[in-house]
């Protein structure tokens, strides 16, 4: 009984750098890679410290401004869905109450209500439209509820982590040549793919090191695309 009731009761909302998580690594990660993909390939196109240093800010703030929009316009998108499902939920129970309450039924009856347990449960949500609602809406549609509350903090999030993910891989071409600086750039934009990997992994499910190892291999490979790109168009390093 406590373990299926416990399916009824909300998800507690998250707060500080736990709710934060998967704004900062979308747009670490992704600022990271990107600016590392347009960095290498303008590197290898051109030697010119200036050319790769603008390219490089570009992309940073190019990348920044477009993540942060997304997550704003992806989330409020989200949302809209959401509560436009939750409307079209409390017009079927107001005209299809019959319908809606043996979904209620099947619900309850897949957490192992039976007899007459399971019709007091039943008759209980039925007087409840709120909880009848939720119940629907996670349990039949498998919906989570999204809030247009705090959509621009997270876009600023996003945004910022953006920045900083690109960061990582620019940097060392403000004191380095760019042949060293390249090198540089891998390694530590591996080291950041593979310490972000490795703590998401920990405070979430997973394996550490083959999380971060898997983050570091595919965000290399896929900046490595743009030194390849950038090498048909550019000279041998001097």
């Amino acid at each position: 009984m406590a373990a299926a009731g416990s399916a009824l009761v909300p998800a507690r909302e998250s707060h500080g750098l736990g709710a934060r998580l998967s704004e900062i690594i979308l747009g670490g990660q992704d600022g990271l890679v990107n600016t590392l993909g347009v960095i290498l390939g303008v590197a290898a196109a051109s030697q010119d410290i200036r050319i790769i240093i603008a390219g490089g800010l570009a992309a940073t703030f190019a990348e920044s401004i477009s993540m942060g929009a997304v997550a704003y316009t992806s989330s409020l998108a989200n949302a809209d869905f959401y509560h436009a499902q939750m409307a079209r939920e409390r017009r079927e129970i107001k005209e299809m109450p019959d319908l809606e309450r043996q979904e209620i039924r099947e619900i309850f009856q897949g957490w192992s209500f039976e007899g007459e347990l399971l019709d007091k449960v039943v008759e209980h949500v039925s007087q409840h439209e709120a909880h009848w609602v939720d119940i629907m809406m996670a349990h039949e549609l498998e919906l989570q509820p999204v809030k247009n509350k705090g959509l621009l903090k997270t876009a600023l999030w996003v945004g910022f982590s953006a920045v900083i993910g690109s960061l990582i891989p620019l940097s060392p071409f403000f004191f380095l040549a760019p042949a060293q600086g390249m090198i540089v750039a891998l390694v530590l934009s591996a080291l950041a793919l593979f310490a972000v990997g490795y703590f998401k992994a920990r405070i979430t499910v997973g394996v550490p090191a083959r999380s971060g190892l898997q983050m570091m291999v595919i965000g290399i490979a896929s900046a490595l695309a743009g030194y390849f790109i950038g090498s048909l168009f550019g000279a041998p390093a001097s």
